[in-house]
């Protein structure tokens, strides 16, 4: 009898740790989904920031625009409404920018609490 239950509890102590590994979830999963959110948040407020540095662009553009014309320099005028075009251009470019991360991050956030809950799942 000994030497059965030696070796019943030499099986149980080799094969529970297996068992107990294929029904744990992947936690890598919800960490990288947290690394995405911090990378998703981190664009963002890089992206917020360009926007209103380009939005002060545009505005010194059209004070600069509006003093030219006032003084009659019609050349420095011409470009600087190539550069407000320029700065228009870039400030709707970041706003898509934007957009894109939000929805990212959106994303990163509902594949997390996912995983989050599938991990809660598999442990009951």
């Amino acid at each position: 009898m000994r030497g059965r239950s030696a070796l019943l509890t030499a099986l149980t102590l080799v094969t529970l740790p297996l068992a107990l590994t294929a029904q744990a979830p992947d936690t890598t999963d919800v960490k990288q989904d947290r690394r995405e959110v911090r990378h998703d948040r981190r664009e963002l407020r890089s992206d917020r920031r360009d926007i209103r540095g380009d939005v002060k662009d545009v505005r010194q553009d059209r004070r600069e625009i509006r003093q030219d014309v006032k003084s009659g320099d019609v050349k420095e005028a011409r470009q600087d409404r190539r550069d407000l075009r320029a700065d228009g251009r870039d400030v709707r470019r970041d706003v898509r920018d934007a957009r894109a991360d939000r929805r990212d991050l959106r994303r990163d956030r509902r594949d997390r609490r996912r995983d989050v809950h599938q991990k809660a799942d598999s442990a009951k």
